[in-house]
């Protein structure tokens, strides 16, 4: 009897999770740059928040540069997730919350929805809505 088990084939639930993992480990060594690097770089990027709808990568990089300036106003991020979707082999969503622990600041948390894409083999948020 002759059979073929891959068991150390990550799927693309956890390979997604792990991303935003370590989304969140930049973002709790003060390094949105690294923190961005889970996003589609491309003008088409959507980013919907409390202000309205965003366009683009660098946009989105450069106001979350603007809203959270220093290590202390990051504070410590976590994130939960409820629900992680694939569709297909290059479509998925994530449903999950997300938590600022701040010391020196009232914390901050919400919840967020994304979509991803399997991009050149490498999954990226390409439409981010966190309230």
């Amino acid at each position: 009897l002759l059979f073929s088990c891959n068991s150390n084939e990550i799927t693309p639930e956890e390979d997604i999770k792990s991303v935003m993992l370590t989304q969140q480990e930049c973002w709790n060594k003060g390094d949105i740059d690294c923190f961005m690097e889970s996003y589609w770089k491309d003008n088409s990027l959507r980013f919907i928040g409390s202000k309205g709808i965003n366009f683009g990568w660098q946009t989105t990089l450069n106001n979350y540069k603007k809203s959270y300036p220093d290590k202390e106003t990051m504070g410590e991020l976590t994130f939960t997730f409820e629900e992680i979707k694939v569709f297909t082999a290059v479509d998925a969503y994530v449903l999950g919350k997300w938590h600022l622990n701040r010391k020196e600041k009232e914390d901050l948390g919400g919840y967020f929805s994304l979509i991803w894409k399997k991009v050149e083999g490498k999954w990226v948020i390409i439409s981010d809505h966190t309230s």
